[in-house]
């Protein structure tokens, strides 16, 4: 069950974060996963860096914080492949 929650919840972030930056005509489902997920990862990292690990209040990450956090790491994960490439 934790594997398809990933997987929806990456797509949504990685379609939401290609909307963002522009690039929703040129990925598919399974770029908007992939970019989706690496960017939970690493806008989870960040945040937790940054100290910034959960919504103001919170004692845990919630859902909508949660999906915000993946969005600006997915924004950041497409940028720096737009950089390279």
């Amino acid at each position: 069950m934790n594997l398809l929650l990933w997987i929806v919840f990456g797509g949504l972030a990685g379609w939401v974060a290609s909307l963002i930056v522009g690039q929703d005509a040129s990925m598919g489902l399974v770029a908007n996963i992939l970019v989706g997920i690496a960017g939970a990862m690493l806008g989870g990292w960040l945040a937790d860096k940054l100290g910034v690990g959960s919504a103001p209040g919170a004692e845990r990450p919630t859902g909508l914080f949660s999906f915000f956090i993946a969005v600006v790491g997915a924004i950041l994960v497409l940028a720096v492949v737009n950089l390279i490439f």
